[in-house]
């Protein structure tokens, strides 16, 4: 008799954070603008429908396929590629409660004959009760949440002293200026990173535009710096409207750099500068002595 053989268990699987890409949310937001208005559109029009159901019956049946027409239509790109289970159920209630509960009052109203006092109340009910709670914007929150709401934009560390330093002013009369080096673009921040090296972060001045292509050649005749000492790499964590420049290689004068590359070999080789202290000793005193 053939024994069975119990699999393996699966490996687990990480989790996967999928990024969030802010052209994508502005669409996004925008829909849901827009989506937004026209339930309120919806809600006035269906107020006005059943208002004039008071007075007149004329209206009542296209008012009719117009509810019908719009809910069901909603609830079908609502209820789209969306998982059953009781959040589906609930949503699906929720959605439906506006339109149905339009449609109740206009076919009351039909039936009703002249104006009576409960259904002017239950207009006002209807009214206030769906321009308030908004069953159906709910609905659909819950089965697909809002768009995040746009990060800030991540001003850089030394944003404040880079609009002061005289590097952004240079940079805006002789670099960004049409037909410059990298027109159209502000310094986010400046950072002196060595005697000769400079690090700055370079942003489009058009929001949403990508940093024009930084030409290092006219940098290099502008700055009368070697084009090898001129390094455009994007920053990390940021889209295309930013560029991190750097001029000057700081690593050349780094102490622990200069004594392998300089003294170690001749004078003292296989010794490694761990620490450097710059400054005066303290003065001992007699009792110290």
């Amino acid at each position: 008799m053939a024994r069975s053989v119990k699999p393996p268990p699966l490996a687990p699987v990480d989790d996967v954070t999928i990024p969030q890409w802010q052209a994508l949310i502005r669409v996004r937001r925008r829909v849901d603008v827009v989506r937004s208005a026209v339930g309120r559109v919806a809600t006035l029009a269906g107020a006005c429908a059943a208002a004039s159901g008071l007075f007149s019956g004329d209206l009542t049946g296209a008012a009719l396929l117009a509810d019908a027409a719009l809910t069901l239509g909603g609830l079908a790109t609502l209820r789209l590629w969306k998982p059953d289970g009781q959040q589906k159920a609930v949503a699906t209630v929720l959605y439906l409660a506006p339109g149905v509960s339009l449609g109740v009052l206009l076919l009351a109203e039909r039936m009703v004959p002249g104006i009576h006092w409960g259904e002017a109340a239950a207009l006002t009910v209807w009214t206030a009760g769906v321009w308030a709670v908004r069953p159906a914007r709910l609905a659909r929150r819950m089965l697909a949440p809002p768009p995040p709401r746009l990060p800030a934009p991540a001003a850089a560390l030394d944003s404040e002293a880079a609009s002061e330093h005289p590097a952004t002013r240079w940079w805006a009369q002789n670099v960004a200026v049409d037909g410059g080096a990298v027109p159209g673009t502000v310094l986010d921040s400046v950072e002196q990173t060595g005697p000769s090296s400079v690090r700055v972060v370079i942003r489009s001045a058009a929001p949403g535009h990508p940093v024009p292509d930084v030409s290092v050649k006219a940098l290099s005749a502008l700055l009368d710096v070697p084009e090898d000492l001129i390094d455009v790499a994007p920053v990390p964590g940021r889209g295309a409207s930013y560029r991190l420049l750097t001029i000057g290689r700081p690593e050349d004068h780094d102490p622990a750099s200069e004594w392998a590359r300089r003294i170690a070999p001749a004078a003292m080789p296989g010794a490694v500068l761990t620490g450097v202290r710059i400054g005066r000793p303290p003065t001992m005193t007699t009792e110290e002595e």
